[in-house]
């Protein structure tokens, strides 16, 4: 049998959490939403690796119509933050649109809606997650092993709120199966390894391994830090709310908003030192190096961390403990990558040579090429992942052309290396919620997608992202192009997202 509803929500992370609270404040209340795990919370539910946390301060990380006064920190700890979301839907009762260890299998469009299939399962994978790599990775550790149902949805409108941060991007290093002890993604962490007096390497110095590795120091390891690239890193300034602090926001909305709209000002600002703007990348510049000297005294471990290219180019990294953890000698730092395992070996480019007893691969996630851009069919008979063959694509990052009434959230150019993406996320979430509620039929032209591209491609050439001397995640290598950051603003996206309510009125847009 076929169940027919309104609109199908893909994910329970922020993205599809906003979503179903924009439906609702749209007046549309015929939605579900389906979520592969067993619970809510998306990357924060997923990743549980020693000191995550978000490098988005608490209280602009949020959602706007859910401001929350009792973080317990400048930014939140990861846990902090799942039990945030969950309490959202407790709050909103969106837990009866939830349905829980339902997995999205195909999607295709019908003429007149989507056929969405999935599998339904009732109970969470009860082994260890502790297994060696490959297949440590690859499978989501809250993903059932009972008996699946298979179910299908007719609906009018599909929303894609999978996230970009789901499946872990695994090296390609010879021999990566053959370590003999425990082996897993960063995202994947095996609370049954063991820390204390082990020998453990760490693979990458992204967002997650700075958070990670000096915890793995001060739980008594002994660490190896592959380094392929060093990061560009600046002043955390973390420290923890007084209760008097969270008590006067609790009791005054108003100081409360007043603390959220200073973030987003700062975060805002910040966008000139990301985006190549000289004089501001040049103070932002010279900030992280003294943030360097600071913490690192030995000259060679410093120029061994000192980027050789510019700032901005990657993901700029906040952390006030990363530097005093390598520079305590309680971590080794091996400046090359990691190019072979040999069994307990690990050889690095440099030629040198480890022994580990524990190897973490804190190598970031496959957020380029959309992981379940294979699995939904448009009405030309292309999946999303043969249309975005050359990089993802989209027009106001949410609409693509041959999906009608598919929206897409935190996809194409719709990341943020400046401010919260939650910003992004909840824009696009009312976006979705104000066509879906018209009740009409959305869709966009081969031309009006070209045309977003091409001002995409404008607003990021010359930038640090393409032309900063760096590989980073912003762009796919496959085209060479900026797919996943957007290249301005907040301020920027809400005046794209406007043209684009004006423009749908605009028959040019309707193939």
């Amino acid at each position: 049998m076929t169940e027919r509803v309104g609109t199908v929500i893909v994910g329970a992370g922020f993205a599809g959490i906003a979503a179903a609270l924009a439906l609702r404040s749209a007046g549309v209340t015929d939605f579900v939403i389906l979520e592969r795990a067993h619970a809510v919370g998306g990357t924060w539910r997923d990743n549980t690796y020693p000191g995550v946390a978000c490098d988005v301060p608490a209280h602009l990380y949020g959602l706007s119509s859910h401001p929350w006064p009792h973080w317990s920190r400048t930014f939140a700890p990861g846990g902090e933050i799942r039990a945030y979301l969950e309490h959202v839907v407790r709050a909103e009762g969106l837990d009866r649109h939830l349905r829980l260890g339902a997995e999205l299998t195909a999607a295709h469009w019908d003429g007149a809606g989507w056929m969405v299939s999935l599998t339904r399962s009732s109970s969470e994978r009860s082994e260890s997650k502790r297994s060696n790599l490959p297949q440590a990775v690859s499978s989501v550790s809250t993903r059932s092993q009972a008996p699946s149902l298979n179910e299908q949805l007719s609906c009018e409108h599909l929303i894609l709120a999978c996230g970009r941060l789901t499946e872990p991007a695994l090296p390609d290093v010879p021999g990566l199966g053959s370590f003999p002890g425990p082996a897993f993604h960063s995202a994947r962490w095996d609370d049954a390894a063991p820390i204390e007096g082990a020998r453990v390497a760490v693979v990458g110095t992204g967002a997650s391994a700075i958070q990670l590795v000096p915890q793995l120091a001060r739980r008594g390891a002994r660490v190896t830090l592959f380094q392929r690239t060093p990061a560009w890193i600046v002043p955390r300034g973390d420290r923890p709310y007084g209760e008097d602090e969270r008590d006067r926001w609790a009791g005054d909305p108003a100081a409360l908003g007043s603390l959220r709209a200073q973030l987003h000002a700062e975060g805002e600002a910040r966008f000139a030192s990301r985006s190549g703007d000289a004089t501001a990348a040049a103070a932002a510049r010279e900030q992280a190096l003294a943030h360097l000297a600071a913490q690192v005294p030995d000259p060679a471990l410093r120029a061994a961390l000192t980027p050789d290219y510019a700032f901005g180019c990657k993901r700029v990294l906040l952390s006030d403990d990363f530097y005093p953890a390598l520079a305590s000698g309680s971590v080794t730092l091996e400046p090359s990558a990691l190019t072979r395992v040999d069994r307990g070996t690990l050889v690095a480019a440099s030629g040198a040579r480890y022994e580990a007893d524990v190897l973490v691969l804190a190598t970031g996630f496959e957020a380029a090429r959309q992981p379940y851009a294979h699995r939904v069919t448009g009405e030309s008979g292309l999946t999303l992942d043969q249309h975005w063959s050359g990089g993802m694509t989209a027009v106001g990052s949410t609409l693509v052309t041959g999906f009608p009434n598919l929206f897409v959230l935190n996809g194409p150019n719709a990341s943020l290396g400046h401010n919260s993406a939650v910003l992004i996320m909840e824009e696009q979430a009312r976006f979705a919620a104000e066509l879906i509620a018209a009740g009409r039929e959305v869709r966009v032209s081969a031309e009006a997608e070209a045309a977003h591209t091409a001002e995409i491609a404008a607003r990021a050439a010359g930038t640090p992202w393409l032309d900063g001397g760096c590989r980073n995640w912003y762009t796919d290598a496959r085209s060479g192009r900026l797919t996943l950051l957007w290249p301005g603003t907040v301020a920027d996206f809400r005046a794209r997202l406007d043209r684009v309510r004006a423009a749908l009125n605009d028959p040019a847009l309707i193939p």
